[in-house]
């Protein structure tokens, strides 16, 4: 059982029966002595995907929630559903598409570095890799003497997904997209 200093961004817990994970962690130093450290955590409820603010003291324990994290990669889209395989044994999870829609844009066949939060069998959720490498498809033309300056124009990429480039980038190139930030890092 971990205690609320020990939290990390990415950890999974148990409240009230429900799995969260941990989005983001911020430290309250009081400036009175003997007052104890607060820790604000923005969780995200892996079921329904709503967002909660608690805050705790530094001791105090939180349950970690039973949830295995299996390496998967995109399958196949049907109807209504994203499909998902584990890349250990092919068994294959479904998820709805509206609960990973933002993910998709990055999401391509092929890619690597997916993982996912699996509890009682059901796919709970999908973590990106850091960076995911894309083709541009559409941007307007190479403009001369564009390296000097530090100025971007937009971009079109594999997945439908606009992105702000560095004007000397030319369709068919591959970049590498911060899928965090959603922005250009460099050219691949």
């Amino acid at each position: 059982m971990p205690k609320a200093s020990e939290l990390k961004r990415g950890m999974v817990v148990d409240i009230d029966g429900v799995p969260y994970s941990v989005k983001n962690v911020d430290a309250k130093s009081p400036t009175s002595r003997g007052a104890t450290t607060l820790y604000k955590i923005r969780f995200k409820n892996l079921q329904s995907g709503k967002k909660l603010d608690e805050s705790f003291k530094s001791d105090e324990l939180l349950k970690e929630a039973d949830c295995v994290r299996v390496s998967v990669q995109f399958s196949y889209r049907d109807a209504e559903n994203i499909i998902f395989m584990n890349t250990e044994d092919y068994s294959q999870y479904e998820v709805n598409e509206n609960d990973v829609k933002s993910l998709m844009s990055y999401i391509t066949e092929g890619l690597e570095g997916l993982t996912a939060l699996i509890m009682d069998g059901m796919l709970l959720s999908v973590e990106l890799p850091q960076f995911v490498d894309m083709e541009i498809v559409d941007t307007i033309p190479n403009i001369k003497g564009a390296t000097v300056a530090g100025r971007t124009k937009p971009a079109i990429l594999s997945t439908g997904i606009e992105v702000q480039v560095p004007e000397y980038m030319e369709t068919g190139e591959i970049i590498r997209i911060n899928t965090g930030t959603g922005k250009f890092m460099t050219r691949v």
